[in-house]
């Protein structure tokens, strides 16, 4: 399995489920700073036509491309099913943000075989490790 560092590193396209309007949430602020860093955020939202700008889409299954990860914004008793989408539509590695832990979740990912990372933040992952897609 691969590091929260080499995750991000390795992906390009990140769908953030929970992504939020709301500039006071870190479902928010989260996702903007890393579109801002150079990635490019699939806001999954189905309350929502767009967040920061870019459109977003109602569940995972309603992606009409691959993505690298899922960024989870859920409560943990939300991120099981999330984690089972994320599995059904191919996604290599899910992401749990800061404060949200799921065994049930986790056994789902290692199940299947894909990368899983929970109770840390993308933004300070990725300020650690001094992360940006920029040119």
């Amino acid at each position: 399995m691969r590091s929260a560092q080499q995750i991000l590193a390795d992906a390009n396209v990140i769908a953030v489920v929970g992504a939020s309007r709301d500039p006071f949430k870190p479902s928010h602020t989260v996702p903007l700073q890393m579109l801002r860093h150079g990635w490019r955020i699939i806001p999954v939202n189905p309350f929502v036509d767009e967040v920061f700008g870019v459109r977003t889409v109602p569940t995972l299954a309603d992606l009409d491309e691959p993505v690298d990860l899922v960024d989870i914004f859920r409560p943990a008793r939300d991120a099981v099913e999330v984690v089972r989408q994320a599995v059904a539509i191919g996604a290599p590695a899910v992401w749990l943000q800061s404060g949200i832990v799921s065994t049930e979740a986790r056994k789902i990912a290692e199940e299947a075989g894909i990368d899983y990372v929970e109770d840390r933040c993308l933004a300070v992952e990725r300020a650690v490790g001094h992360l940006t897609k920029l040119a």
